[in-house]
């Protein structure tokens, strides 16, 4: 019975829904897999079959499914306000949400602006960056400034303005008209050491890249974008917060505004709740989305710096910043994120996860000392390593291998990454090293 119904939705799934990131013809090999409910760090299809979600469901869930302090904070609201228009209009979810995250940047960073998605985040962080420059530009010529930079390997979502700044060629080549180019510089990725060299070398030529930018196009840039200490997407770089501040002070040097992007790697996920603070600054705008809500509802917000705010602030219609979404600052969303903030506060998440990721780091040392692994690297509660002389197809070999084995990983290219949420057990940290294990071995002898 069970069988049959997970039969039929996933067939009912492949005739109507079009799945996201996916060439869908390779479903016919690769069956989906049709999820019933959730709890805890596992997911559960229709036959009971269970998988840890050892990638927190692209990388959103922070404190598990069916979370019960999150759920009945949406239930309380739920019977107080589904939503109203944030125009004209304000509520208690978005005030102290807003209130909550400023406090959270020691009041450097405020006037929080909400959106849905990472993407459309982004969009508005480099809406905002062009416009102020513009509205400054009776100033010193600065509303020339009308260019972005971004890193090598980059990506920072699929809408137009997003994918302008993406670096990803499978994401952002067959778009590529629609485009308005922007400059690549040298990623500060590790990996690219030379011998001798360490992390903080890569840092310091990487900023010497952007400086050669800066000058070679002075009073032309607007902003330059960068995923803070970890390039997700692009297959889990890691680089020194040495690099953050350099191009902190690059920045100030030039009046160039620095938009973090730290949707996939803020809200603790790298071991401090904003992953800038390991470098000691604070960026003009700031980007959040994924974890903020708990892995619950879309949301997005941006937090920029007074002086931007400033820029906007006038009589003059056409100075403000008039872009909206119709569910900006939506009240559920919101109070979902308050009650994560909440979880944060009360149960003392990020020193836990110290604790927590040494566990982790511990129980996958077979996986670091592998011959067939190289550039193992872990930051906060984000684990990635490289596969050596891995064969084509080896990730999709290696998702549907997992699922065998009761886990949810999804590597990118020959890059194997755990993105767990933060509240794996000692058992569930076995299951996740001993299986992780298993599984490559499998995927790279297929």
């Amino acid at each position: 019975m069970e069988a049959n119904r997970q039969t039929d939705w996933v067939a009912r799934s492949l005739r109507s829904v079009w799945h996201p990131c996916t060439q869908m013809q390779h479903h016919e090999s690769t069956p989906l897999i049709p999820v019933s409910h959730g709890r805890g760090a596992w997911l559960y299809d229709h036959q009971g079959n269970r998988y840890l979600d050892a990638i927190s469901s692209w990388w959103v869930n922070l404190f598990g499914h069916a979370n019960p302090r999150i759920n009945a904070a949406l239930r309380e609201q739920l019977d107080m306000l589904e939503h109203a228009m944030l125009a004209g209009f304000t509520h208690e979810p978005v005030i102290q949400l807003s209130e909550r995250l400023s406090d959270l940047t020691q009041n450097n960073l405020g006037h929080a602006f909400y959106a849905s998605d990472g993407a459309s985040a982004v969009e508005i962080a480099l809406k905002m960056s062009f416009h102020a420059w513009r509205n400054l530009g009776n100033s010193g010529g600065k509303g020339g400034k009308q260019e972005f930079l971004c890193l090598k390997g980059s990506y920072h979502g699929e809408t137009i303005g997003a994918l302008a700044v993406t670096d990803v060629a499978l994401f952002k080549d067959a778009y590529g008209p629609l485009l308005r180019a922007a400059q690549t510089v040298m990623s500060p990725d590790a990996r690219q050491a030379e011998p001798g060299e360490t992390a903080q070398d890569v840092a310091r030529r990487a900023a010497a890249d952007v400086e050669r930018a800066f000058q070679q196009a002075e009073g032309r840039i607007a902003a330059i974008i960068i995923e803070p200490l970890v390039q997700c997407a692009t297959g889990f770089a890691m680089h020194d917060p040495l690099y953050l501040q350099l191009v902190r002070a690059l920045c100030d040097r030039y009046q160039v505004h620095m938009i973090l992007d730290e949707i996939a790697v803020g809200c603790g996920r790298t071991g401090t709740f904003f992953a800038c603070e390991q470098a000691g600054i604070w960026p003009d705008f700031l980007c959040l989305s994924k974890g903020i809500s708990g892995g619950y509802l879309p949301l997005s917000i941006v937090l920029s710096r007074e002086e931007i705010y400033q820029a906007f602030y006038s009589e003059d219609v056409t100075r403000g910043f008039l872009h909206s979404h119709s569910y900006t600052g939506n009240p559920l969303a919101c109070r979902a994120a308050l009650a994560t903030l909440d979880i944060f506060a009360e149960d003392h998440v990020l020193e836990a996860n110290k604790a927590r990721a040494a566990r982790i780091t511990a129980a996958l040392a077979p996986l670091a000392q592998h011959e067939r692994t190289r550039h193992f690297r872990q930051r906060g509660m984000i684990w990635a390593f490289d596969a050596i002389d891995a064969a084509p197809g080896f990730s999709r070999r290696f998702f549907a291998n997992a699922t065998q084995q009761e886990l949810l990983l999804r590597p990118i290219g020959s890059t194997v990454y755990l993105m767990p949420p933060y509240i794996l057990n000692d058992e569930e940290i076995g299951i996740l090293a001993q299986r992780t294990l298993a599984v490559f071995e499998q995927s790279l002898a297929e």
